[in-house]
């Protein structure tokens, strides 16, 4: 019974910091009000947290595998293309933006709260998640063939964090669209490598309009 009690205890403190953390921002939360949203005194959540930093690290560790399976159930399907799979990440950034509660990322944001604190558990469960994360997009490419996947799924976390970003600041989700408009560029680019030039030459002429303009733009 204790075991379990103190389990639930530990769930309910995780949770309430999620909410707060996610909704106010991290410092601006103190220990107090993580407590009291979660019905327990302060000294019962230093009991399963020795600091406010073993909290901020729990609750980003809470939420790195599950933000990734979420996206990893939406393009679950192995048989479909690559830019329909790329396509529906972009989708579901949009989608989420929409909802009156998103506050964007919360580990680009964790990042950026601590960004002046070197080896805080911040940034280091943001870079963990973020590195996880482009791990995966580097997989699913690498399974479809695509050329230099380790450069283009970097290129794509670019978008995709810069498009939550843009959004964060703007609340105009068009952002989401636009980035996933550019990955898919980038994805077919990298998709013509290797096919025969007498084939691919107009191709090749566009794709390297496409990333003049791009580098021109930035």
């Amino acid at each position: 019974m204790v075991a379990r009690d103190s389990t639930e205890t530990r769930r309910r403190l995780l949770a309430a910091a999620d909410k707060l953390f996610y909704g106010e921002g991290i410092r601006a939360v103190g220990v107090d009000a993580v407590a009291a949203a979660a019905g327990v005194t302060k000294r019962t959540l230093y009991y399963h947290f020795a600091s406010k930093d073993h909290l901020i690290e729990a609750y980003l560790d809470g939420r790195d595998l599950p933000t990734l399976e979420r996206y990893r159930g939406l393009i679950a399907d192995p048989a479909a293309p690559a830019a329909q799979r790329i396509g529906q990440i972009f989708a579901l950034v949009e989608n989420n933006a929409r909802h009156p509660d998103w506050r964007g990322c919360n580990f680009v944001r964790a990042a950026a709260e601590f960004a002046g604190s070197v080896g805080h558990p911040a940034r280091i469960g943001a870079a963990r998640h973020k590195k996880r994360f482009e791990g995966w997009l580097r997989e699913l490419l690498e399974a479809e063939g695509v050329g230099d996947a380790a450069d283009l799924a970097r290129q794509i976390m670019i978008l995709f964090d810069g498009a939550v970003t843009q959004i964060l600041i703007h609340r105009d989700t068009s952002y989401a669209k636009a980035a996933g408009a550019a990955a898919l560029m980038l994805l077919r680019a990298h998709q013509t490598e290797g096919v025969p030039q007498a084939r691919t030459s107009r191709r090749s002429r566009a794709t390297r309009t496409v990333r003049q303009e791009l580098w021109r733009n930035v």
